[in-house]
C-alpha cells in the first residue's frame, strides 16, 4: 500500500512538471489565443447588437413612410422611401424600392413604377423570390401601359411550372393578350389556369369569368 501511494505521489509530481514545462512553453500563446476568442465573441455580439438595432430603426422608418402613403401624402412618402434605401439596413432598402415603385405606379407615373420594378428585377443583389416579385408587378402595370409583347417580357419567365407566381403571371399574360386582339392566345392561358387544381381558387374563378367572356364575345377562334 505504502508502494502504491508512493508511486501515486511520483507520478502527480510528474504531471505537474509537464503540465508547468507546457505552460513555460505556450502558456502565454495560450492565454493570448483565448483572449484573441473572448473578444471575438464579445465583438459579435456588439455587432450583432448595432445590427439588430439599426434594422429596428429602419423597420419603424419603413413603418412611418407606409403611413405617408396610406395618407396620401405621395411624395413625402416616395422622399422617405428613397432615404430608407440609401441609409437603411436589413430587408429594408429593398423593401422600400419596391414600396416606391408602387407609390409611383399610385401617383400615376406608371413609367417611373414599371421602371423601379425593372431595377429591382434586375439586381441580382435582390433575392430571386423579390425580384420574381418586382417582375409580376411590372407585368401588371404594363396590362394597361403596354403591348403583349412589354409584358411578355416580365411575365414569359415566372410561367415555369415550378414558379409559385406562374397562374399570376398567365394572368397577366391573358389579359394583355386580350387586349392586344389575341383572344385565341387570352384564351387558352385563362383555361390553363382555370384547369390547374393547384391554382389558387380565386384565381381559377377570375379565370372562369374571362373565358366565359371570351367565348360569349364571340372572338375566340
Amino acid at each position: 500500500m505504502a508502494d502504491d501511494n508512493f508511486i501515486r505521489e511520483v507520478n502527480e509530481e510528474y504531471r505537474q512538471d509537464q503540465a508547468k514545462a507546457l505552460f513555460d512553453k505556450y502558456g502565454f500563446l495560450a492565454i493570448g489565443l483565448a483572449i484573441v476568442v473572448i473578444l471575438a465573441a464579445i465583438g459579435w455580439r456588439g455587432y450583432d447588437y448595432w445590427q439588430s438595432k439599426q434594422a429596428a430603426v429602419s423597420g419603424d422608418a419603413f413603418a412611418a413612410a407606409l403611413t405617408l402613403a396610406d395618407q396620401g401624402k405621395t411624395d413625402e412618402a416616395i422622399k422617405a422611401l428613397d432615404d430608407l434605401e440609401k441609409n437603411g439596413h436589413g430587408a429594408y432598402p429593398v423593401l422600400a424600392r419596391m414600396r416606391a415603385a408602387t407609390a409611383l405606379a399610385d401617383k400615376g407615373d406608371r413609367k417611373g413604377a414599371v421602371a423601379g420594378f425593372d431595377a429591382v428585377a434586375g439586381d441580382k443583389s435582390v433575392p430571386q423570390s423579390i425580384r420574381d416579385i418586382a417582375n409580376l408587378r411590372a407585368a401588371y402595370l404594363l396590362v394597361d401601359e403596354g403591348s403583349y409583347s412589354d409584358v411578355a417580357k416580365h411575365a414569359e419567365v415566372l410561367t415555369d411550372e415550378t414558379n409559385p407566381l406562374r397562374f399570376s403571371a398567365r394572368e397577366a399574360l391573358g389579359l394583355a393578350a386580350w387586349k392586344d386582339g389575341k383572344p385565341a392566345d387570352a384564351l387558352k392561358l385563362f383555361d390553363e389556369i382555370s384547369g390547374d387544381a393547384a391554382a389558387p381558387a380565386d384565381a381559377r374563378q377570375r379565370a372562369n369569368l374571362m373565358t366565359g367572356l371570351i367565348r360569349g364575345s364571340g372572338d375566340a377562334k
